[in-house]
């Protein structure tokens, strides 16, 4: 009796060492595979260009909406927050002709409908200063670095699709661009 039970226990301990490994073994490739997707070069460029673009997008609202938009709110037209401009397209139920509402919030407490072209100035200036900012700072690296990262494009002649200045042959219609096609050639 005692050795079926011994028997017993070693397969099901043998059982175990092998579940144990094969558990092991998954687990070990499972990590590996994701330390070779996470760790490779481009996937950290990337991580670190995230990063880095977050911050710069701050700066670069904090300049819009701290510097470059309330000097714009003084203009004779604009009596408050810039972002805070708004018309009224729809009065909500609680609207006062005299008095109105004072912020966008308000009225869409109110259930008004509103029409805040405040906020659309204000994303549109963040937009054009952030494209305007990225601009130069491409240019400044390609200054820097001799290696521009602005690609300038012209279009085929043959395919009309944007293709490299630089590029001897259309890589969607394949034509050459120096007009290798256009000379005549010799009948033997």
């Amino acid at each position: 009796m005692s050795d079926s039970r011994w028997n017993t226990d070693t397969e099901t301990h043998q059982s175990l060492l092998r579940t144990e490994y094969t558990i092991s073994r998954k687990v070990k490739g499972a990590w590996a595979g994701f330390v070779d997707f996470a760790l490779r070069d481009n996937v950290l460029e990337v991580a670190v260009g995230l990063i880095i673009a977050t911050a710069f997008t701050k700066v670069v609202n904090s300049l819009v909406s701290d510097v470059l938009l309330p000097p714009i709110s003084l203009l004779p037209f604009m009596s408050k927050n810039l972002e805070e401009k708004f018309w009224i397209l729809r009065k909500g139920p609680h609207y006062h002709y005299p008095d109105g509402y004072n912020t966008r919030q308000q009225a869409m407490e109110d259930g008004a409908v509103t029409l805040t072209y405040g906020a659309f100035i204000n994303n549109f200036v963040n937009f054009l200063s952030l494209g305007i900012i990225l601009y130069i700072i491409a240019n400044l690296y390609g200054w820097l670095s001799k290696d521009s990262i602005i690609t300038h494009t012209v279009k085929c002649t043959y395919c009309r699709k944007q293709i490299s200045a630089k590029a001897k042959r259309c890589p969607m219609c394949t034509s050459w661009l120096d007009g290798r096609d256009e000379r005549e050639t010799s009948d033997l």
